[in-house]
């Protein structure tokens, strides 16, 4: 594990209780703490968050993840930094904006445990681990990881939207480079940073600047459809917590820009049930067949065939097969100042 950064100022917060100001905040900076149920490696999983380099809207510098989000039309950087080891981790989180206020923290706390599934025990898998011991060297490699979620199932869907029938890299470019056009925006000593799109915001781009930034033309509808639905009150996701698998597939299939693979993607990276491993996600299951050594390919069936034995934790083992993408890629150390072993693969 990367060495352990520098504190943010101490403000004597523990998970049990609500977050409070440091006596070291300033008017545009709040800072908190949060204690993950262990083990927990931010690196790792903001990395399972962040995917690639190219995305510029989950930041990492080795030590700090850093994003930009909107908080009452206020947009805000969430930055985040773990002291202490895996087993006793603490994570220490500063808001930085023009328009703070003190009840900012109490949301800032959610989304932090959210993002980055701090109160999911992940006791059980460890245990089912220690029974496969091919698993448990994954597992042992990548110990600490939480699965993430996007902060809205908008941005989910998005994600998904992007990257259909192309490249993690080049979805997560599109992205970027839309968040850059239309996401709030903050001024920094380092730059201006940007907050992931919110509905609102995508309105407001053209079809035909969409399709300069490389959005083909059905994506453009499914963004816009989907963006005006939520704006206007037709679509409220809220819904999708309390429903079961099968239920939020049905639910999300009706609408445009939609198949089975974007359902299961939302259901593991926006609703995070952790028995969900996308069967049609092109890239993952080659990283599985590799894994399991198999000499064709896995098909949709083969992949349930192969991670029953895994359930209900195979959405967990997707995020370690992702981890390993990534580190036999060199990706994990890139920011840390080592060279890259090899390009990144999606498939």
């Amino acid at each position: 594990m990367a060495a352990v950064p520098q504190r943010f100022p101490e403000p004597g917060i523990n998970k049990d209780r609500a977050p409070t100001s440091s006596r070291a905040s300033t008017p545009n900076q709040l800072t908190f703490s949060i204690v993950p149920i262990a083990p927990f490696r931010l690196d790792l999983t903001a990395w399972a968050l962040r995917r690639r380099p190219q995305n510029l809207v989950d930041r990492w510098d080795g030590t700090t993840y850093r994003r930009v989000l909107p908080f009452d039309d206020a947009p805000v950087e969430v930055a985040v930094r773990q002291t202490g080891s895996s087993s006793a981790p603490r994570l220490n989180v500063r808001l930085t904006g023009e328009r703070l206020r003190p009840e900012f923290k109490r949301e800032a706390k959610a989304l932090v445990e959210k993002m980055f599934g701090l109160q999911v025990d992940l006791a059980p898998f460890y245990q089912m681990a220690n029974q496969d011991p091919k698993l448990l060297v994954l597992v042992e490699k990548f110990r600490g990881v939480k699965p993430p979620r996007f902060p809205t199932i908008f941005e989910t869907l998005a994600n998904a939207f992007a990257c259909q029938q192309l490249s993690l890299t080049v979805g997560l470019g599109l992205l970027s480079r839309l968040a850059g056009v239309c996401g709030m925006s903050l001024k920094q000593e380092d730059g201006t940073h940007y907050a992931f799109p919110r509905p609102q915001d995508l309105l407001k781009v053209t079809p035909g600047e969409f399709r300069k930034l490389g959005f083909s033309s059905n994506k453009v509808r499914a963004f816009h459809e989907l963006s005006r639905a939520i704006v206007n009150g037709r679509i409220n996701f809220d819904c999708l917590e309390k429903m079961d698998n099968q239920a939020v597939i049905d639910f999300l299939l009706e609408l445009r820009g939609i198949g089975r693979w974007t359902a299961e993607y939302v259901l593991l990276r926006g609703l995070a049930p952790l028995n969900v491993f996308p069967g049609d996600d092109v890239g993952a299951r080659n990283r599985l067949a590799k894994w399991q050594h198999r000499k064709k390919p896995l098909d949709y069936a083969g992949v349930a065939h192969v991670t029953r034995r895994w359930q209900p934790y195979a959405g967990m083992v997707y995020f370690h097969m992702l981890l390993e993408g990534l580190s036999e890629a060199g990706a994990l150390e890139e920011s840390g100042g080592k060279k890259k072993k090899r390009p990144l693969q999606d498939s």
